[in-house]
């Protein structure tokens, strides 16, 4: 397959905004799942109440984030794939990209709502950073929090499913395909 990175100009681009918050979640995401991964399996200690609380307010940053990157995505139009890389894709992988973005939006929130209702229904208030108190989502009910706790899990493991997903797709459009897709998301390119 030719290389059509060259194909990719300025105007297929992503804003800086946009790829400063595409990365910035996309670690955030690996980091908060392996800290949640590691966090579970540790005997009660203040390590474990220490990564809990990381994990907490890395959970309400993320929504924070999440929030300001739809707004710049509704305020910003996204740029059109260039038009050989459009051509070129199947129907059934223009219709994957969409549903991916889709899902990932739903679960950027999902997830960490999930989360802080857990957190609520088990009694544990969130502080965030340790200086401000965030309103409780749920009132306590140990019961509630047994169904809510599985499913902020299950929805992580979407996450990172759809994550690993997409960055596969990434790597197969850079070094299979060699068309240059990667280049719209990259820092530092014009």
């Amino acid at each position: 397959m030719p290389n059509l990175s060259t194909q990719v100009t300025s105007a297929h681009r992503y804003t800086a905004v946009a790829i400063a918050l595409h990365w910035l979640l996309g670690m955030a995401v690996l980091a908060m799942f392996a800290v949640g991964i590691y966090m579970t399996d540790l005997p009660f200690s203040p390590l474990r109440l220490k990564l809990y609380n990381w994990h907490k307010w890395a959970g309400v940053t993320f929504l924070v984030l999440t929030a300001v990157r739809l707004l710049w995505r509704l305020s910003h139009r996204p740029p059109a794939l260039p038009l050989a890389i459009a051509v070129a894709m199947p129907p059934w992988q223009a219709r994957t990209y969409h549903a991916t973005h889709h899902l990932f939006y739903i679960l950027f929130f999902l997830v960490p709502l999930l989360g802080w209702s857990y957190s609520s229904a088990a009694g544990f208030p969130i502080v965030w950073f340790g200086q401000i108190a965030l309103p409780d989502l749920l009132p306590v009910n140990k019961e509630w929090a047994e169904v809510i706790k599985p499913l902020h899990k299950l929805s992580a493991l979407a996450l990172m499913g759809l994550a690993v997903l997409h960055i596969g797709a990434a790597i197969k459009h850079q070094w299979l395909e060699r068309d240059g897709l990667l280049l719209r998301m990259l820092p530092g390119r014009n």
